[in-house]
């Protein structure tokens, strides 16, 4: 039997065994049952997404393999909620004729998850030193000095910040 056909009856006993209690554990989690059913689903796809190997040893503890993907994605859904509620807090505070259209809203609110996402990819300390040049518009130096390393390193961490930055904006 191709290896294939092995992990997806693999993956289909994991579904068929364990789908309805991760559901009931993700509703528990989110409080709504149509979150849950996708949270769900998306963890079920992320395993079929996964390399064989790895989907065999989550096989040895499936529900603690499942719950570790689902917690992710419980962290994802709670995070892109904030931002959410974040860009809508945003847009109530304009007056009418300033506001962006519905699909500009949807487009920008997006880009920030996109944004996000790419935020929290880098190391805390690139993430740290980007931020304090974007966000404080503080010099390189000065950013050195509060984050304590050399100015070579800023440097550094700021143009990864920033190649990440491309790679997002050309991955659309």
């Amino acid at each position: 039997m191709p290896t294939h056909d092995i992990a997806s009856i693999a993956v289909h006993d994991l579904y068929s065994s364990h789908h309805r209690w991760l559901q009931g554990w993700l509703r528990k989690k989110l409080g709504s049952t149509w979150d849950a059913a996708d949270l769900a689903q998306d963890t079920f796809l992320r395993v079929l997404l996964k390399r064989q190997a790895e989907v065999q040893q989550g096989l040895d503890a499936p529900r603690a393999y499942l719950r570790t993907i689902a917690g992710g994605l419980v962290v994802e859904h709670w995070r892109r909620r904030a931002l959410e509620q974040a860009w809508l807090e945003t847009l109530s505070l304009m007056p009418e004729p300033q506001a962006p259209s519905p699909e500009t809203r949807q487009m920008v609110l997006q880009a920030l998850i996109g944004i996000d996402a790419m935020l929290d990819r880098l190391k805390p300390q690139v993430r740290a030193a980007f931020l304090c040049a974007r966000l404080e518009a503080l010099t390189c130096p000065q950013i050195a000095e509060r984050l304590g390393v050399s100015l070579a390193t800023v440097e550094r961490y700021i143009a990864t910040a920033l190649r990440h930055c491309y790679a997002l904006r050309f991955h659309d």
